[in-house]
């Protein structure tokens, strides 16, 4: 389980809005992780939270593959992001041009990996933390 959650984590940081639960349960599928907390662990990106994760990936990925962060460059896709929702953020990711969606990759990659590895261990932690509480709980009752 604390695996699936970690690769839905992982996915969440990418720009793939629309894709994210597929994504994240075709990884779950390929790695024999639980496809449930993988479509959970997503919402890591939510509407609360998908601007400063956006903002910071793209930030990031302009720093690792020497890009600059600064240009306007990025102004169509708040836009779009800002006026027509986030289902169309991948077409204005695209069309903003190679560099602004290699960034968006290339930071999304990084944090997800950033986030995914440690969520592991945190996850795991809690989840077996849980069984031995609920395996207590049936013993004191039985």
């Amino acid at each position: 389980m604390a695996l699936g959650m970690a690769l839905g984590i992982f996915t969440g940081m990418f720009p793939i809005i629309p894709l994210h639960t597929i994504v994240a349960v075709a990884l779950a599928l390929a790695f024999r992780a639980s496809k449930i907390t993988a479509a959970a662990g997503i919402w890591i990106c939510n509407p609360l939270t998908i601007y400063p994760v956006y903002r910071y990936a793209y930030k990031l990925g302009s720093f690792i593959l020497g890009f600059d962060r600064n240009a306007e460059i990025l102004s169509p896709v708040k836009e779009t992001i800002r006026n027509e929702g986030f289902l169309h953020m991948i077409t204005a990711i695209l069309s903003a041009g190679e560099k602004v969606a290699a960034a968006f990759l290339m930071g999304g990659f990084t944090l997800g990996i950033i986030w995914a590895v440690p969520s592991y261990f945190v996850f795991l932690y809690l989840f077996k933390a849980f069984i031995t509480w609920r395996k207590s709980r049936k013993l004191t009752k039985a």
